[in-house]
């Protein structure tokens, strides 16, 4: 008797605390079966906290969406912080979504709107409606950038050497619906024009959503990018589809690269980099399921843009009053992974050794099928690279001559200048035999007679006189341009080839 009271006390005691709401513990996925690795899936058997959701599932209830941002407060909040952070934002509109509302970007660098020679990085969020998440961290994220810059580290060399651009919402309809797909009931991760399936290949078909994205990035390059999603804990990265439309590991050129870039996310999370399902936190899109018309794989093809899909909470819909904990989370990650485009990799700067004007010339490494871009106003390029492994850089121009060099790459990122010069003028072939360039016998007679006598005195020391003032011009210029290559050279940057 005496035991059993204690026992009601006790249990009368946690009973309050059992309807806290519980913590948002990313697990990666809820493992149902005990054949994790045995290399086939059965949808029986596994529960999937990312899987192919169906256009007519379940929208989320409403007292879920307690505590979100609507629309209308989202917008305000974004305009917001252009104000309050106006010294190193800008706030833009891509387009809209199919009701008409308002795709609004936060630009954060410490000279937003101008074109720097700097690496571009941008986060996309809620790209499926009923997946929120992502648009209240980006909010966070944006205003912890302001708060901090000039106080914390990682927030100053973010802003100063980063243009991040930053969409809270792509689906903002999705979002006042409840369900994943748009307006139009279209998932947006199944929109782009793919390369394995011609799809997607009807321009006038896709979703306004969609083609606002491609027309963003028709007009400004991105090294890297992030979309926020929900319903797992990993970090994803190319392929997600195969050619054969099987369910297995599909590497990219740059896998490594990607695993890398991936792992920084993982790693600096509370605990993806902890999944059971997915060891260290990451995985190949293609490796979980295959998907076809997604975002990820057409940045890298078409773009350049090394793009990864981040699960970030594995509710997809938690409750509002989690989202301090999934901050503290992936703050870091957003963090760190923004900050790995200057830290890592291979950038610099590739211009002519004539004029020192900018080459947007094409940069490849030896080993990997896949080509970067020098931007054209800057000659500027950002390569990312997996560190830790030696690579070969070849930079090659039509009409220049190409320029390789090899590099140690740890665990600092390597600043790699080079000057091309140009392909001389190969030598003018000789007129074939008995060729009648002039055909009027006339013409013929009066060079002859120009050639006689003073003609011919007069004719050469005309030709004298614009050799030596080419002589002289030509002096200047190489002098000119010696300058030039000095004072490139003398800059930061560590090495020129």
């Amino acid at each position: 008797m005496e035991i059993f009271s204690i026992s009601s006390l006790l249990l009368l005691f946690f009973l309050p605390f059992s309807s806290l709401p519980s913590p948002a513990i990313a697990r990666g996925g809820e493992r149902i079966s005990s054949n994790l690795f045995s290399g086939s899936v059965n949808s029986n058997n596994w529960l999937f906290k990312r899987h192919l959701f169906e256009a007519n599932h379940s929208p989320v209830r409403g007292d879920f969406a307690h505590g979100y941002m609507t629309n209308s407060e989202l917008e305000k909040a974004v305009k917001e912080f252009g104000r309050r952070c106006s010294k190193i934002s800008r706030i833009y509109s891509i387009g809209e979504s199919v009701k008409r509302i308002p795709l609004w970007v936060i630009e954060i660098s410490d000279k937003p709107g101008q074109e720097e020679a700097e690496p571009s990085f941008k986060f996309i969020g809620n790209m499926h409606g009923d997946e929120p998440v992502g648009r209240e961290l980006l909010i966070l994220l944006a205003n912890w950038l302001c708060d901090n810059y000039m106080k914390d580290p990682l927030a100053t060399l973010i802003i100063k050497n980063v243009h991040l651009h930053i969409l809270p919402t792509l689906n903002p309809d999705g979002f006042t619906l409840r369900r994943r797909g748009n307006a139009n009931n279209f998932d947006l991760n199944r929109d782009f024009p793919d390369r394995f399936s011609p799809m997607n290949d009807d321009v006038d078909s896709r979703q306004p959503e969609t083609k606002a994205i491609m027309g963003w990035m028709k007009g400004r390059h991105f090294t890297a990018s992030a979309s926020l999603h929900g319903g797992a804990l990993v970090a994803n990265y190319p392929w997600d589809g195969t050619d054969d439309r099987r369910k297995w590991y599909y590497a990219c050129p740059d896998d490594k690269t990607f695993q890398y870039m991936a792992s920084v996310y993982s790693r600096s999370h509370h605990n993806m980099s902890l999944s059971k399902e997915f060891p260290g936190g990451i995985t190949n899109g293609a490796s979980w399921y295959p998907i076809y018309g997604g975002m990820q794989d057409w940045n890298y093809i078409h773009k350049g843009c090394f793009e990864l899909t981040l699960e970030v909470s594995d509710n997809k819909w938690p409750k509002a009053n989690e989202l301090p904990i999934l901050w503290e989370y992936n703050r870091m990650s957003m963090l760190n992974l923004v900050a790995s485009l200057v830290k890592t990799g291979v950038h610099g700067r590739i211009v002519s050794s004539d004029n020192g004007q900018p080459l947007p010339a094409s940069i490849m490494i030896k080993g990997i099928n896949y080509t970067v871009k020098a931007g054209r106003v800057f000659g500027n390029y950002h390569r990312l690279l997996a560190p830790g492994e030696s690579y070969e850089v070849t930079v090659t121009m039509p009409g220049y001559k190409s320029k390789a060099t090899h590099i140690l790459l740890g665990d600092e990122a390597a600043s790699l200048d080079f000057i091309l010069d140009p392909v001389k003028d190969p030598p003018k072939q000789k007129l074939p035999h008995g060729c009648d360039c002039i055909n009027d016998n006339n013409s013929k007679l009066e060079l002859v007679e120009l050639l006689n006598g003073n003609h011919l005195k007069i004719t050469l020391a005309v030709v004298g006189i614009l050799g030596f003032t080419c002589l002289v011009l030509r002096r200047k210029m190489i002098f000119k341009f010696r300058r030039q290559k000095q004072a490139m050279v003398g800059n930061k940057r560590q090495n020129v080839v």
